[in-house]
């Protein structure tokens, strides 16, 4: 019997990986593992006008030899500001809650979902709260985060492509960036200089002027004290 529904879960998530491969999910990418279909890894790329654009979130769904029937597990894996890592997710698409799973549900239907509750900001159990400018921050760092996993990596090659990619131009930015402020500092600082040195020289030529004036009257009062003898 076991045999027969492992089998059966073998054919949905077949179908199902054609579907997706076929109408991909909008801002995730999901292949099973080569050597168990039964343990899928996605990639979340984070949507537009969210905290987590620009980073890469892996994952993993865990399912039953008794799906479709059972739902399966779901783990976040890279650090997002959003879920706990590395800890079945609460949510009503999962095992946590297999009174609301509905065996019609594919795989496209879980990742939508899992997105959708991701970029949402109601709590469960495995949720965490972080500010949107954490999230911010680990999205950047989720590229290298994900280059350090071999499953990442093996699974997703063109996201690792990529993501190197986004790293390089990230690090010449910031070099630029550093460059710049370098220049500005200089620049502050000779500007700085300058107008001390301006201002020491119109001390000194205030101090030159008096000393002509007081010079001049000096001879001009010997002049006249020497026609007045």
């Amino acid at each position: 019997m076991s045999s027969r529904r492992g089998n059966m879960a073998t054919r949905r998530l077949r179908q199902d990986y054609m579907r997706i491969m076929k109408d991909p999910v909008p801002y995730v990418k999901a292949h099973p593992l080569h050597s168990n279909i039964l343990e899928w890894h996605f990639a979340v790329l984070g949507p537009e006008d969210t905290p987590y654009k620009g980073g890469v979130y892996h994952g993993k769904l865990v399912f039953p030899s008794e799906f479709p029937f059972k739902p399966p597990s779901i783990y976040m894996i890279t650090p997002n500001g959003r879920f706990k890592c590395n800890t079945r997710l609460c949510l009503s698409i999962s095992d946590f809650h297999p009174d609301t799973w509905n065996p019609a549900w594919s795989v496209s239907t879980i990742l939508t979902g899992l997105l959708s509750f991701m970029v949402e900001k109601n709590p469960t159990l495995g949720s965490i709260e972080t500010s949107d400018y954490e999230k911010k921050l680990l999205a950047t760092r989720s590229l290298e985060f994900n280059l350090k996993d071999p499953i990442f990596c093996e699974l997703f090659p063109d996201l690792v492509e990529e993501s190197r990619k986004k790293i390089n131009e990230l690090k010449l930015l910031n070099t630029s960036r550093m460059s710049e402020n370098q220049m500005d500092s200089n620049s502050n600082v000779h500007n700085s200089q300058y107008q001390k040195g301006q201002v020491l020289f119109s001390a000194l030529t205030n101090v030159a002027v008096i000393v002509g004036f007081a010079a001049f009257a000096y001879t001009v009062r010997y002049v006249l004290m020497s026609i007045i003898k």
